[in-house]
């Protein structure tokens, strides 16, 4: 085989005070590298806190060119199914396409033509996020770059049924940083998602949103902290290359 496997879990856990010192989720993921330079990311995302939970199963395809060429989701709330779809971007005609069906939305059928320029696709598992930073380029030192990423769900858990959705965020580069986690001690690099787009991410502003990911070619994320509303972190505790 000529691709190259990245494979491991996440942890989720919580600053709430009902939460301190449990986990509250996890993710399992896989990333495969193929000699042309595109990626298949794919990812189980379990969310237990808060209510309701989220089961979520992602496989995304990134070319060479870093640009997501198709997305398929399926989503599970509390136990029950939420809706499943694939989204797509078609560089030929500059659009993004969807299909998904779910018990709210009945058959959806989206297409979005000469669409511009835009820097991604938000997947919402933890990896993907750190694997976006793949992006920014760290040679100019610490700086911001606004972001134009389109999602199959505006919701900041991702917790509804998959459409068209498009955010604007920053992205900012800190700087670089060791970090240790329980799957071991790493050069990283900082980065820090800030949602200053006046509307929020889904109507809601969402919280700075720190990153630290692999100072190398693989941008796995080994930690992640979120504050505000939501008081989120996020730790490697599993890795495998």
């Amino acid at each position: 085989m000529k691709h190259r496997n990245v494979r491991g879990r996440i942890s989720y856990t919580s600053t709430k005070p009902e939460w301190e010192g449990r986990e509250r989720g996890r993710e399992w993921f896989n990333f495969s590298h193929h000699a042309d330079g595109s990626v298949i990311m794919t990812a189980q995302c379990e969310i237990e806190e808060p209510d309701p939970t989220v089961l979520r199963n992602i496989t995304c395809h990134i070319g060479p060119d870093k640009m997501p060429r198709n997305l398929l989701v399926h989503l599970t709330l509390g136990d029950e199914f939420l809706g499943s779809g694939w989204m797509a971007y078609q560089p030929e005609n500059n659009a993004i396409l969807c299909e998904s069906q779910g018990p709210s939305i009945g058959r959806n059928s989206e297409l979005r033509e000469d669409i511009g320029e835009f820097d991604g696709f938000g997947t919402h598992p933890i990896v993907g996020d750190g694997f976006l930073t793949r992006i920014m380029d760290v040679s100019k030192g610490p700086h911001k770059r606004k972001l134009r990423v389109f999602l199959p769900s505006p919701d900041h858990r991702g917790a509804t049924p998959p459409q068209i959705a498009e955010v604007f965020i920053t992205l900012e580069y800190v700087g670089e940083a060791e970090k240790t986690v329980a799957a071991g001690t790493f050069a990283c690099l900082h980065f820090r998602f800030v949602d200053d787009s006046g509307d929020g991410m889904g109507g809601k502003t969402h919280p700075d949103y720190d990153m630290w990911v692999t100072a190398d070619e693989d941008h796995v994320l080994v930690y992640g902290a979120i504050d505000g509303y939501m008081c989120n972190r996020y730790e490697l505790v599993e890795l495998e290359r």
